[in-house]
């Protein structure tokens, strides 16, 4: 039974007054820190529990949120975390992970439920590291197998056909890019999976901070490619896990027979 469910089933049977079970669904959905209102049910909603942004906020208020949902059970994401705050989280909170490249703190209350399928992370240099990597912490916090392939941009496209046939196997792939971005145009063109386009700020002056790498994937003529903000690694990441859980929800669907029984691939 849900904590919601509690409440309400307590109040029913009147061991709660109608202040206190206010007061209690209140607590049920949020938790009021102080600096911080933390959302509990955003996971029954959209599938996916909060992610902390960890930009500018001190270490004592992100040492707080990871331990009001620590103790509710439950796993917890940051992203842009900076060194001197990961390092204060991982003290007083062990079992907590600091990814340095990918500047993302994890902790898992369980692991998370392996989901089918496999998304690949194709970034075009080495200097797009930071924003790949938090693409694919993301889509591994949530349970996604997640293949790595850097340094495969355009400049030298023998480079990405040594790596295609692994880029193929992916159901979801998430194209890392800056200067112009080309990278994602190229890989749309060469796969059925869907694209998630990640333009960086990585460029000299013409690049804009990354304008330019995103203004050509917008403009990209390969069908397949959508496109998130710049540097957005997180958001790349995110969105691969829920097209590669949909997809994976599909295969489990036509693997049902009509009464809703597991059937193998031959039918039995």
């Amino acid at each position: 039974m849900s904590e919601v469910a509690k409440v309400l089933d307590d109040y029913k049977r009147s061991q709660l007054s109608l202040e206190d079970a206010c007061e209690a669904l209140s607590r049920a959905y949020t938790v009021q820190l102080g600096h911080t209102t933390l959302d509990l049910q955003r996971e029954r909603r959209v599938g996916f529990g909060e992610v902390v942004y960890g930009e500018g906020k001190t270490s004592r208020q992100l040492c707080d949120i990871f331990a009001a949902l620590i103790e509710r059970r439950q796993s917890v994401l940051a992203t842009r975390v900076s060194a001197e705050a990961a390092l204060a989280v991982c003290s007083c909170l062990p079992g907590t992970v600091h990814d340095a490249v990918a500047r993302t703190l994890v902790h898992h209350n369980a692991p998370p439920q392996p989901v089918p399928g496999r998304i690949a992370v194709v970034s075009a240099g080495t200097s797009d590291q930071h924003v790949a990597e938090e693409a694919a912490v993301t889509a591994e916090f949530y349970g996604n197998d997640v293949l790595r392939i850097s340094d495969v941009g355009v400049a030298g496209l023998h480079r990405l056909f040594a790596r295609l046939d692994e880029i193929r196997s992916a159901s979801v792939i998430v194209a890392v890019a800056g200067m112009e971005g080309a990278l994602a145009s190229v890989v749309g063109g060469l796969v059925r999976a869907p694209v998630i386009a990640v333009p960086t700020s990585v460029g000299y002056g013409a690049a804009f901070g990354g304008l330019g790498a995103l203004l050509g994937m917008l403009n990209s003529c390969a069908s397949g490619v959508s496109v998130v903000n710049i540097d957005n690694g997180f958001g790349g990441g995110y969105m691969a896990a829920i097209i590669n859980r949909l997809s994976a929800g599909r295969a489990g669907d036509a693997l049902r027979s009509p009464d809703g029984e597991l059937r193998t691939m031959g039918g039995a």
